[in-house]
């Protein structure tokens, strides 16, 4: 399981956190094309806040709003479906989870390539466009030089360390946001605001890694 999990303004951890993610879905050839299923999992709320966790979840569904969904390179918007909580006690609270899916925003993630270069150039300028903070300038200028694709030359290792080197910086910077959101009271309006702005930075920086990681991934696999 991925080391952390974001749900709107809650970063679920140490018990919260499943073994496993369901999500997928079918595809219906004579309707709407792509049939999302819901994303579900379950875990335990544990410590002195397990309740007041638990019912911000529950309220979160109860709202019915939209909320960013991310773990590993995942990034779904989604409304909360159902959300099962039992009180066991008040710092041992078991819960299950299911989210309907509105929209994949990593979806571009899995479209195949028809050119390595041109390709990694769109990546990394999708990636830039999740706004993450992360500069992706130096890795876009190193993948536009001639021979950045061709194995061995020069240009390819410039472009390999640059967005390996992007990829770090987007993997330091969701390690800060994770660590501000973990220490963020979210008892109090401002709380709550700045919760949520964490999660929506880690939401973006989720989206940039993505992109950033098949990037790497396919210029390790250049063969030509």
């Amino acid at each position: 399981m991925s080391s952390y999990l974001v749900l709107g303004a809650v970063l679920f951890q140490d018990f919260e956190l499943p073994e496993r993610i369901s999500w997928g879905g079918a595809h219906v050839i004579d309707a709407l094309g792509r049939d999302d299923k819901q994303i579900t999992w379950s875990g335990v709320f544990s410590g002195s806040g397990a309740s007041d966790r638990a019912r911000l979840l529950d309220l979160m569904r109860a709202d019915g709003s939209v909320w960013p969904l991310t773990w590993d390179a995942f990034f779904y918007s989604v409304v909360i479906a159902s959300f099962d909580a039992d009180y066991s006690r008040s710092s041992w609270i078991p819960y299950r989870i299911a989210c309907t899916v509105l929209r994949d925003e990593a979806e571009a993630l899995v479209m195949a390539a028809a050119s390595l270069a041109a390709d990694a150039l769109a990546d990394l300028t999708s990636a830039d466009g999740f706004g993450s903070g992360i500069d992706l300038n130096t890795p876009l200028a190193a993948l536009a030089a001639p021979g950045a694709t061709t194995l061995g030359s020069g240009a390819y290792a410039a472009a390999l360390a640059a967005v390996s080197g992007a990829s770090t910086s987007i993997d330091g910077a969701m390690a800060t946001q994770e660590t501000a959101l973990n220490g963020t009271t979210i008892d109090t309006s401002a709380g709550l605001t700045q919760a949520t702005g964490s999660a929506g930075a880690l939401a973006a920086l989720a989206g940039a890694r993505g992109y950033v990681q098949r990037t790497a991934v396919n210029l390790q696999n250049a063969s030509t």
